[in-house]
């Protein structure tokens, strides 16, 4: 049989490459439809996992280069051979390399996480900063290697939050996509860092989108598999901590116990939550006061790491090492307090330094700690009807993590994965539902949420309170040319009065001056310099705010129970 001509093969090969083009200009004019949506959504699932893969390997080398060892898992025991001086200048260096780059490279010097991902999807059609975010992952990977006290999934989720960003930019993909994509995208991101495709989906349904649509499942469980394939590849079918065989509940009795581990384990995760954001605080004045330059903030953090490390190296990186030896029963009673609360102050000072990481793997060891301490006593105190402690660890591990997250299905779920034990799930459940239920009273809903609080973005109360703010007002407004436009005399009138809305603002403010105000309506207007009269656009009518109100608050309904 003869071989095709050359001919035909590149008349085949231009046949592809303008069916290639044409199916791209649909999807960038229309839109993806469902199968070409799954199609993206794989794609996106596949480079987010080898994003995280990339993370972490990248951990594992520059951590080598400093510390001169790879095992993040055994960094303790090594660290205890090193000079104190080295463990002194490394994380120093690193906050000083942290330090300048976020100053060239972000207009605030703040490193981007799971917090600006969870914003991107509620305020910003699923996009996060690219420019920023790729500079907050590299921090955080130098953060990371050079012994801050974090965890490596907040800049991987925002890292692969950026790559959905990109890909939403280029399909020109609505909101919803848009969320969807960026759903996918976390999900893999989560799956293929702690080799847990149940939980990745969850973590992004329940703590980025905050809802459990249908039409975003299918997507975003093809994304998560995606991300755990990736991993299972290189690191292959193995969980990230082992645990001994015996962790099963002595009695039904011993359920009380749980109960109240979950009240202690929730708060617990308020100190945790309360410590980060008191140490910022205390970071900003002394800022403020001293006159420091921000790209020595993380520096200074390092170096008070650095301190802290001579003598208690566990603080050193994400401490698999520890919470290993907690859920494995090889600490004493005063080591796991001790180790408690030094962990909490080494995460204090790397977030509130600046310094990068995320939140969730340091809330899985402070509650593995928390979890064994509480077991060690209850044991003691009631042996005849007790099992084992290393249970309690475990228990304390998901509870005190579900409270920081504010997300107690993906959590319980992600401690069964990391551990593969799934005959604990009652113990685990329980001491969740009330951490949970206890810490989301005490701060606003989670930490993630409580950070956005902070910085005036409210997203915690639902969409019905953050809805307002992403309706700008000159969407909606009435022009001065419209046939029902408002009387341009009244309009000038309360101008001259003070009462008129800027034309960049959105319903977020306006909604409270019309409470305040006895008017039909408010003119926007056009704010120039000091010397420039403000310049007449239109009115807002109080009954257009509303209708378009009630618009965002039906296409969010819609959305969330599609």
């Amino acid at each position: 049989m003869s071989n095709p001509p050359q001919g035909f093969l590149a008349q085949q090969r231009a046949a592809l490459r303008s069916s290639w083009h044409r199916m791209v200009a649909t999807v960038r004019r229309q839109g993806p439809s469902q199968i070409q949506f799954w199609f993206i959504a794989l794609a996106v699932g596949i480079a987010a996992g080898f994003v995280a893969l990339l993370f972490r390997k990248g951990i594992i080398w520059l951590q080598t280069l400093m510390y001169g060892h790879e095992d993040v898992r055994a960094l303790l025991a090594h660290a205890d051979g090193l000079p104190w001086y080295w463990l002194v200048i490394v994380p120093t260096l690193g906050g000083l390399a942290v330090g300048i780059l976020l100053h060239i490279f972000t207009n605030d010097g703040r490193v981007r996480s799971v917090a600006d991902v969870i914003e991107g999807a509620a305020l910003h059609e699923g996009r996060v900063e690219k420019r920023a975010g790729l500079a907050s992952a590299l921090a955080s990977w130098i953060t990371l290697s050079t012994g801050g006290s974090t965890g490596r999934e907040g800049p991987v989720v925002h890292l692969a939050a950026v790559i959905s960003s990109w890909v939403s930019n280029r399909i020109h993909a609505d909101g919803i996509t848009g969320r969807d994509l960026l759903g996918c995208a976390v999900a893999a991101a989560v799956s293929a860092s702690f080799n847990a495709p149940i939980a990745g989906a969850l973590f992004a349904l329940e703590v980025v989108l905050r809802h459990f649509a249908v039409h975003a499942f299918a997507p975003i469980v093809i994304a998560s598999v995606a991300g755990t394939v990736i991993n299972r590849l290189e690191f292959g079918d193995v969980t990230e901590f082992s645990l001994p065989d015996a962790t099963a509940l002595a009695f039904y009795i011993e359920l009380p116990a749980f109960l109240l581990l979950g009240l202690v384990s929730g708060v617990i995760a308020v100190i945790l939550m309360k410590s980060v954001f008191w140490t910022e605080d205390l970071g900003n004045y002394l800022q403020a006061r001293t006159g420091l330059p921000r790209y020595l903030r993380p520096a200074c953090a390092g170096l008070l790491l650095g301190g802290l490390a001579i003598w208690f190296p566990h603080i050193i990186g994400v401490g698999y090492e520890t919470t290993t030896n907690a859920l494995t029963g090889q600490l004493l009673l005063h080591e796991a307090i001790v180790f408690a609360i030094l962990k909490v102050i080494a995460v204090a000072i790397t977030m509130a330094g600046r310094m990068g990481g995320g939140i969730f793997s340091p809330s899985l060891m402070v509650g593995a700690l928390t979890g064994l301490a509480f077991g060690m006593i209850a044991t003691s105190v009631f042996p005849d009807v007790s099992g084992s402690e290393v249970l309690y660890a475990l228990a304390g591990m998901g509870a005190v993590a579900a409270a920081v997250l504010g997300a107690p299905i993906s959590t319980t779920l992600i401690v069964f994965e990391l551990t593969g034990d799934w005959q604990t799930g009652l113990a685990v459940m329980v001491a969740v539902s009330l951490s949970t239920a206890l810490a989301s009273r005490m701060v606003d809903r989670s930490f993630f949420l409580t950070q956005l609080e902070r910085r005036d973005v409210h997203l915690a109360a639902g969409p019905q309170a953050y809805l307002l703010s992403t309706v700008r007002i000159l969407k909606i407004m009435r022009p001065m040319g419209h046939p029902r436009a408002a009387e341009e005399a009244t309009c000038w009138d309360l101008i001259g009065e003070g009462v008129y809305f800027d034309g960049n603002a959105s319903l977020e403010t306006a909604m409270p001056v019309f409470d305040r105000a006895n008017h039909d309506y408010i003119p926007v207007v056009s704010l120039g310099g000091e010397d420039t009269p403000p310049q007449l656009l239109g009115a807002l009518f109080q009954v257009d705010a509303l209708k378009a109100l009630n618009r965002a608050l039906a296409e969010t309904a819609a959305e969330e129970h599609s």
